[in-house]
């Protein structure tokens, strides 16, 4: 198995060459020079360490032994403790929190970067940072001036992690019908009872404290989502003075037995009566919870793009050395019995859609960072008003598109070892129930391309899409006199110009009929995302031209004309399935879906 390298040259091209990030920072009245090339080089290169010589060792170990469970005491996997230290220590986890209580302040732009180191190198360990910088996004943007000094500093600093409540055994993504109650007390605080389920590193030892977010329901709460508030609920009660105090009515039942990440604990949490202190106004507990929505859907998406390319660097190396056959060509390497696996063209067709799509999706979620930096730190209402447009169109794309593809990749990555993918030994087998979780949580897949489809598109008859399209297209126009990038702007255009005719079409079907929203809705994101791509590829390749004769922009276009001419084309199949419409998926009765 490949010993796990940050991609750093890349990140460094993407954030420096591709989205000229310095002077995005530079614009951004709200980061007031925080950040330039020079500290984020710096960071990028203390986290690539990390994430190769103290996170990457202990993955595949952390997946066979796992947390461990035991009378309600949750044991994190072996390393896991000592490497969350050495994370916290280097000052990672507090990077995008907030500089008044003790956070970096850093953009996701930058952030985006060290979250894919660190999920590519061990995802179950990445989770533990990830959920505290949700929970503290939400405390940070809705709790009161109380909270906030009580609590952000030691979470920023990873003393305390972060844990995020929502699900119930009856509730998932209806959290509507949730039953958590929070009862008010004469002191100003609640207590909460419910239980909790899939709350991923809900109970561990890496922590001193564990400070859960959780949706719970006040008595009297009006019926469904507008009767849900939001409750911060420390594992250990913190005395005024800042030191912790007893342990809170609370408690982790069980952890879940699963397909993947074992190495992060995901619990059962039991609360009865636990002391807790609401986080904004009442009954606004989803508009509180959504507030980190956008970042965290991001971060799964770029958690798969992390996994995704260390199964691609597993599976280069193998290719390299494992020798099989000879070339159609002839030997190539004549000194041996064999050619290496790499000469073959279906190997090389596995290999290349792994590097186009793991590439592009770094780019893309750079790309999609950048309205997040500019919602966040710009002082010009109109550009912010813009970026949260551009966000709400692109993060279910985000989120779903790069972790469908991820999957693929790692499959793939699976396959280039034929059998020796399907065993432990290699690793690559690991990269693919790692992933898979990530097209469930935060929001399945299939309900990412609903709110796409329905909300996003149709529900405001293609507004938010037309400011995509005007981005992508004052690209293209900036590219005009550009001969020698035409190979790549001419199919952008294509894809782009299908794409509109394929918003219009559903737009205009679903007048007639609803169904074809839900019909519709996952085609038509893949068919976005592999336009979406097509954009990043041809930005990549635009810069990539003038070095052409450097062997890193050289294999910039050399992956570039392969996803133009082997991956982009799936768009049209898959328009074609769009333009199917829904009539089939109601054809057969409900009855006759049992077949024996």
């Amino acid at each position: 198995m490949a010993d796990y390298k940050a991609p750093l040259r890349d990140m460094r091209f993407v954030l420096d060459e591709v989205f000229e990030a310095d002077k995005l920072w530079a614009s951004l009245a709200g980061l007031e020079g925080a950040v330039d090339m020079e500290t984020a080089d710096a960071i990028l290169g203390e986290c690539g360490k990390i994430a190769s010589q103290v996170l990457a060792p202990i993955n595949r170990e952390g997946d066979e032994v796992g947390s461990t469970w035991k009378d309600g005491v949750v044991t994190a996997a072996p390393g896991f403790k000592d490497a969350y230290q050495t994370y916290v220590e280097a000052g990672l986890n507090g990077l995008g929190g907030n500089p008044e209580f003790g956070g970096m302040g850093m953009p996701k732009t930058l952030v985006g970067q060290v979250e894919e180191m660190v999920q590519g190198s061990n995802m179950a360990f990445g989770l533990a940072p990830m959920l505290t910088a949700g929970a503290c996004l939400s405390l940070n943007a809705h709790g009161s001036q109380e909270l906030k000094e009580k609590y952000l500093p030691n979470m920023y600093t990873g003393v305390w992690s972060g844990a995020m409540d929502l699900t119930e055994p009856h509730a998932g993504t209806d959290l509507g019908i949730i039953r958590t109650k929070a009862e008010p007390s004469a002191d100003g605080s609640y207590l909460v009872s419910g239980t909790k389920i899939f709350i991923t590193w809900g109970e561990h030892d890496m922590a001193e404290n564990i400070i859960h977010l959780v949706l719970a329901k006040l008595p009297n709460a009006p019926a469904g989502p507008k009767g849900i508030s939001l409750f911060l609920v420390p594992k250990f009660l913190v005395n005024d003075d800042g030191s912790l105090g007893e342990r809170n009515a609370m408690s982790c039942g069980s952890i879940e037995h699963k397909m993947g990440i074992k190495g992060s604990a995901t619990c059962v949490m039991n609360f009865d009566g636990a002391k807790g202190w609401l986080v904004g106004e009442e009954n606004q507990g989803l508009a509180c919870m959504f507030t980190m929505m956008n970042y965290e859907r991001l971060g799964v998406g770029i958690q798969g793009v992390g996994a995704a390319e260390a199964s691609y660097q597993n599976a280069v190396e193998y290719a390299l050395d494992r020798i099989q056959s000879r070339a159609p060509t002839g030997a190539v390497a004549k000194d041996k019995v064999a050619d290496p696996i790499i000469v073959h063209p279906d190997v090389r067709r596995m290999l290349m859609t792994m590097r186009s799509f793991n590439e592009g999706g770094r780019a893309f979620s750079t790309y999609v960072a950048g309205w997040l930096d500019r919602a966040k730190f710009s002082d010009n209402a109109e550009e912010k008003k813009h970026a949260d447009a551009m966000l709400a169109l692109l993060t279910p794309i985000a989120k779903a598109f790069l972790t469908d593809t991820s999957l693929e990749v790692a499959i793939i990555g699976q396959q280039v070892f034929g059998g020796h993918g399907f065993i432990r030994e290699w690793g690559q087998e690991q990269h693919v129930r790692d992933i898979r979780i990530t097209q469930i949580y935060e929001g399945t897949n299939g309900i990412q391309a609903l709110d796409l489809m329905g909300r996003k598109i149709v529900g405001n008859n293609g507004a938010f899409y037309k400011l995509f399209e005007q981005d992508v297209n004052d690209f293209i126009a900036s590219q005009a006199a550009n001969t020698a990038a035409a190979e790549f702007i001419e199919p952008l255009k294509a894809a782009m110009e299908n794409l509109a005719d394929l918003t219009q079409w559903v737009i205009d079907q679903a007048q007639g009929n609803p169904n074809e929203i839900g019909a519709a809705s996952l085609e038509y994101l893949h068919v976005f995302g592999y336009a979406a791509y097509a954009y990043m590829w041809a930005r990549m390749a635009v810069v990539s031209l003038p070095k052409a004769n450097e062997d890193f922009y050289k294999a910039k276009l050399a992956t570039a004309r392969f996803y133009i001419k082997r991956v982009l084309p799936r768009y049209i199949g898959l328009s074609a399935v769009v333009k199917g419409g829904s009539e089939s998926l109601y054809e057969l009765d409900e009855a006759l879906f049992v077949t024996a």
